[in-house]
């Protein structure tokens, strides 16, 4: 068919690599703009944690639904697109179905398996898209997802829609161009739910069917390429960032919070209780908190870029649920905004320069204080977020840096630290209610 379209393959392709690379190392490099962290204890036990979460989607099936359609559409996309090696090969050397031959029956089967994967991702799509859309679902409909979030959800299913729809059209105009007589479309099996729709092809003339055909072909690579370039902009990341998030997740019980070693020291010294040599930090520290990205861990910043935007967590969350305005999914996308905003500056500049803004200039005092500290956002998350971690870090450095807490909040500071108890009576009468029982 000529060297022409070979040249413009591989020209797209690397072209499409570049950026690719280019824009997943600056997402490399912004969340590498939090503290350092060590997560590379037990190995086994993360290693199991990502292949039950990430792979086995364990949390998912809490809610069996939509667990199954998304098991539907993640298993599709990642099968059918296995296709891409044939297809890229095919591509660079001006080959055409490259394995048909060599693999014989064996080739039938496989893209008979890939047919119906890519069935059931249109399917399950389109029902995404009516949950979405028509019936409106709250989570999908919260004031978080206006605008470019809510576009954004719907493009990549229209987007996956196109690129199965691409792929079925391919094989259909295949088929009958084997029938055809043409040597460079030889036999290769019968695909059955792309053979449902060669009847819509059959008639067509050879050059129009090679047309066709080979317009699902570029259709379908060019499709993958741009989407490959769109991850990084899109919520859609967490195609590739849920397996080392649920890798590096944190091991401990989900209601244990992470206590600072430097407060922990001085509880304890007031109490009378000992002091551990481990817990007693080196130097003292040079915040209390985190006033933007740069002050909490590349962890909390993998959680913000990882972030699925499904709302689970803002559903579950009691503050949300009881019309407060706190909501964990905003928590972790303005993190993350926030995290790429600081790197355009770095890449503006050369070097982070002060802008006059912070993470809390995104997200409200209102918002931090409403948090109950349940967990119940850190126990629903599917790929193993939590939003309760940034929370307590920028609570932190509102009431420890900026004595900025509620007075209800200092009066309690005060009890606790003169009675050892929240409320105001010596810790001789601490008991005195046991008498009244």
């Amino acid at each position: 068919m000529g060297i022409i379209p070979n040249i413009i393959f591989v020209a797209l392709l690397g072209t499409a690599l570049f950026f690719a690379f280019k824009n997943f190392n600056k997402i490399r490099r912004n969340i590498l703009l939090g503290k350092r962290e060590d997560r590379t204890d037990n190995p086994a036990t993360r290693l199991k944690n990502m292949l039950l979460v990430a792979f086995g989607q364990k949390i998912m099936f809490d809610r069996p639904i939509p667990a199954l359609l998304h098991l539907f559409v993640y298993l599709g996309f990642l099968i059918v697109n296995i296709e891409m090696l044939e297809i890229t090969i095919d591509g660079i050397f001006g080959t055409h179905r490259i394995f048909a031959q060599p693999l014989g029956g064996f080739y039938t089967f496989v893209v008979n398996f890939f047919e119906y994967f890519g069935v059931t991702v249109i399917i399950s799509c389109i029902i995404f898209l009516v949950r979405r859309n028509v019936l409106k679902l709250f989570r999908f409909n919260h004031n978080d997802l206006n605008d470019w979030p809510s576009k954004d959800a719907n493009i990549i299913l229209y987007v996956e829609i196109a690129l199965m729809t691409a792929f079925l059209t391919m094989n259909a105009a295949d088929t009958v161009l084997q029938t055809k007589g043409n040597e460079h479309y030889f036999k290769t099996g019968e695909f059955f739910f792309s053979g449902l729709i060669t009847p819509l092809f059959s008639g067509l003339e050879t050059g129009t069917l090679i047309f066709v055909e080979r317009a699902a072909w570029w259709v379908h690579i060019t499709g993958v390429l741009i989407f490959l370039n769109y991850l990084p902009f899109s919520k859609h990341l967490h195609i590739m960032l849920a397996f080392p998030n649920t890798y590096f997740a944190d091991l401990k019980p989900k209601g244990e919070i992470n206590n600072m070693p430097e407060v922990t020291k001085e509880v304890n010294l007031m109490l009378n209780l000992p002091v551990a040599e481990t817990a007693v930090p080196e130097e003292a520290p040079g915040k209390f908190g985190a006033k933007d990205v740069n002050d909490l861990s590349w962890k909390n910043l993998l959680d913000a870029y990882t972030c699925t935007e499904c709302g689970r967590c803002t559903s579950e969350c009691p503050a949300n649920i009881t019309g407060k305005k706190l909501s964990p999914r905003r928590i972790m996308m303005m993190t993350r905004d926030r995290a790429q905003e600081v790197g355009d500056n770095i890449d503006k500049n050369g070097t982070l320069t002060d802008d006059g803004k912070s993470l809390h200039t995104y997200i409200s005092q209102e918002e931090l204080l409403a948090c109950t500290s349940c967990q119940a956002c850190v126990e629903v998350c599917p790929v193993n977020i939590n939003p309760l971690d940034i929370i307590i870090q920028m609570r932190r450095y509102k009431v420890m840096e900026e004595s900025n807490a509620p007075a209800s909040w200092n009066g309690m500071f005060s009890n606790i630290e003169t009675s050892l108890a929240p409320w105001k009576f010596p810790p001789s009468d601490r008991f005195n209610w046991s008498e009244k029982v």
